[in-house]
């Protein structure tokens, strides 16, 4: 298969560009605390239950579980665009 390095640099340079708009929540103890991420990585929100502030310990694992959560849907959401683009594999 023959790539012309100038189309995928713009390729890829449309890519980045559509990684803002991908999003995912994440979420832990049934919606108790909820986070959305984007596909550039960044946290946009972050919103907890009252009832999950009772516990701090709990509440800190809660948010660790929250995070990974939308963190492996963005990037499973990019791993699909990657492979859309004929990328397969990549993360």
């Amino acid at each position: 298969m023959n790539i012309n390095p100038f189309d995928l640099i713009k390729q890829m340079s449309g890519f980045q560009e559509k990684l803002g708009g991908i999003s995912a929540t994440g979420s832990a103890a049934a919606g108790l605390v909820e986070i959305d991420v984007n596909g550039k990585l960044e946290v946009l929100a972050v919103r907890i239950s009252p009832q999950a502030m009772d516990d701090i310990e709990m509440l800190q694992d809660l948010v660790m579980a929250a995070f990974t959560d939308g963190m492996t849907k963005v990037k499973e959401a990019i791993t699909g665009q990657v492979g859309a683009m004929g990328f397969p594999g990549v993360m």
